[in-house]
């Protein structure tokens, strides 16, 4: 029940994307490009928080462990976090590959941090 209902808020996130694009420009307005990309970057969290515990589902056997939920919602909102970060840099014309790489690293290095304290 609870995939459904994620998926569903995921669906309704992106319809909220596709209203927020269609009806205003994000680069005449700096409020427009910060809006827009907590939209798609919530959208893209809550898309894959449940694919994500899927996999972790089907990797363990078809076994729900406890705290499978969490890690699932901590890695979708760094997902969500830097695809955020990466359109509000693009809309200011500030992302290079240098600064990407960097930001997937800092993110990769927060998930293996996190996962290693148990």
């Amino acid at each position: 029940m609870a995939n459904m209902g994620l998926l569903a808020l995921a669906i309704a996130a992106w319809v909220a994307v596709a209203v927020m694009l269609v009806g205003f420009d994000p680069f005449a307005d700096a409020f427009v490009l910060v809006a827009g990309a907590l939209l798609i970057g919530t959208a893209v969290g809550l898309m894959l928080m449940p694919l994500l515990w899927l996999v972790g589902f089907a990797a363990q056997g078809r076994i729900a462990f406890r705290g499978d939920w969490w890690r699932a919602a901590r890695r979708a909102a760094l997902v969500g976090l830097i695809v955020t970060l990466f359109i509000i840099l693009r809309g200011e014309n500030a992302l290079n590959v240098p600064l990407a790489l960097f930001v997937a690293a800092m993110a990769l290095l927060v998930e293996l941090t996190l996962s290693l304290r148990r």
